[in-house]
């Protein structure tokens, strides 16, 4: 079971939502990345995982696979990046000046 939660800024109140678990992915036979989200029989198979991350410095949203670590953002290179389920006290890159609360349970999938 995956559960979404929100992080919400103490500052400004931007709000960004998060699942625990990622993008879990195999490789298919002609070598392509398939997910495989909870409830799917094909979860076994998975070999990686696309985190979504946030860069703290120039707000963009990329995703970092598991098996390929990158230390940078891809659009600013800034090494402030973190991923989405571990904004609980990250500057907000939005305001720059409030920080995000602690994990708010929101969804279960």
């Amino acid at each position: 079971m995956a559960q979404s939660f929100q992080f919400v800024c103490g500052g400004c109140a931007h709000t960004i939502e998060a699942w625990d678990e990622g993008n879990p992915y195999y490789i298919d036979d002609d070598g392509k990345k398939q997910y495989a989200y909870h409830p799917s029989d094909k979860r076994d198979l998975c070999i990686g995982n696309d985190s979504p991350h946030l860069c703290l410095s120039c707000k963009k949203e990329f995703m970092a696979d598991s098996e390929a670590p990158i230390t940078a953002c891809p659009k600013c290179k800034s090494s402030e990046i973190v991923d989405k389920m571990e904004l609980a006290g990250k500057s907000c890159p939005y305001c720059k000046a409030g920080v995000f609360g602690d994990p708010i349970p929101f969804a279960i999938s």
